[in-house]
């Protein structure tokens, strides 16, 4: 028996496991999959000691409920979140971006994301998990990856196969912005729409659906017009790719989305902008900026550059 484990009290809003993703499987349907915002991944490995590589909890708007069972082990929780320690009968506000120490019947509360969508749980160890295709993220609606393809679910145990001994606390000073202009590049198929619909695109106010989860976001607003078809043979799919649907309305393909696709493509999201674009929320407004795909490498340049920036600050607590 794993003398190391977290019992799950509650587990939240679409709990999962996720890691860097899965890369070059395309071609046979399979998606990228992955943590949504990855510089929150990473900076959450960073602070409990682990590689890039290393598999953490993603949570969506409220986050589990766990009581931890074991030695005492590193833990640490990114984004914007409000969450809680029980240590006995003391219970102490978390602070993000900042690691504690978890010991033996403790318990954490993640509560909720603060305008915000998405949340990061790494420890100083690995979880004890399956990987399928080189990686343990979980597509629910594929069933793919680790926990069978599931969420996590209420009174479920998660097994720690080994925990890194090096206790050293750290800490970081950041703090999450928003996003209200969304840049892109034109898609494969935005000739497909009249001037008036590429105007709206540009220059109209979206908002974000309620229908909107790891598969893709749906906005709404007013109608672009399509003057070819709206449906085209279907064809090959990226992350942050925007179809237009036949309603009139574009949907944003996320990390989880189909592999392919029949609607027309207007624009593609700059991965530079795509960790901001994850975590707004239902209701949010969101307009759309162009740029050139040589703008667009320049700025993910830029985007990878600060991600590896704030990585360096990340600094010990004595």
């Amino acid at each position: 028996m794993n003398k190391n484990y977290f019992e799950i009290i509650r587990a939240g809003i679409n709990s999962t496991f996720q890691d860097l993703g899965r890369k070059n499987l395309y071609h046979v349907g399979i998606p990228f999959s992955g943590a949504m915002d990855n510089r929150n991944y990473l900076l959450a490995n960073k602070l409990t000691g682990n590689n890039h590589k290393h598999p953490v909890i993603e949570f969506a708007y409220q986050g589990p409920h766990l009581k931890y069972n074991g030695n005492p082990i590193n833990v640490a929780i990114t984004g914007a979140v409000s969450f809680k320690i029980k240590k006995g009968d003391n219970l102490i506000d978390g602070k993000c971006y900042q690691s504690f120490i978890l010991e033996n019947n403790d318990e954490l509360d993640i509560i909720s994301t603060n305008r915000s969508v998405y949340g990061y749980l790494a420890i100083s160890g690995t979880f004890d998990l399956k990987f399928q295709w080189s990686s343990c993220s979980t597509n629910t609606k594929a069933k793919i990856g680790s926990n069978n393809g599931e969420k996590l679910s209420n009174n479920q145990k998660i097994n720690i196969k080994e925990i890194n001994q090096n206790f050293v606390s750290t800490k970081l000073n950041y703090v999450n912005t928003t996003i209200e202009n969304i840049r892109v590049i034109k898609g494969t198929n935005f000739n497909y729409f009249s001037e008036e619909g590429k105007k709206i695109f540009f220059k109209s106010e979206f908002k974000v659906s309620k229908l909107s989860d790891r598969m893709g976001m749906r906005l709404e607003g007013k109608k672009i017009e399509n003057i070819v078809d709206t449906n085209i043979r279907s064809e090959g799919l990226i992350k942050g790719v925007i179809q237009v649907a036949a309603d009139g309305y574009p949907i944003i393909m996320l990390s989880d989305h189909g592999t392919i696709g029949g609607y027309p493509k207007i624009g593609v999201v700059i991965s530079a902008d795509y960790d901001k674009l994850v975590q707004l929320t239902p209701g949010s407004r969101v307009k759309f900026q162009e740029v050139d795909l040589n703008s667009a490498e320049k700025l993910f340049k830029l985007y990878d550059l600060e991600t590896q920036s704030l990585i360096s600050k990340i600094w010990w607590i004595f």
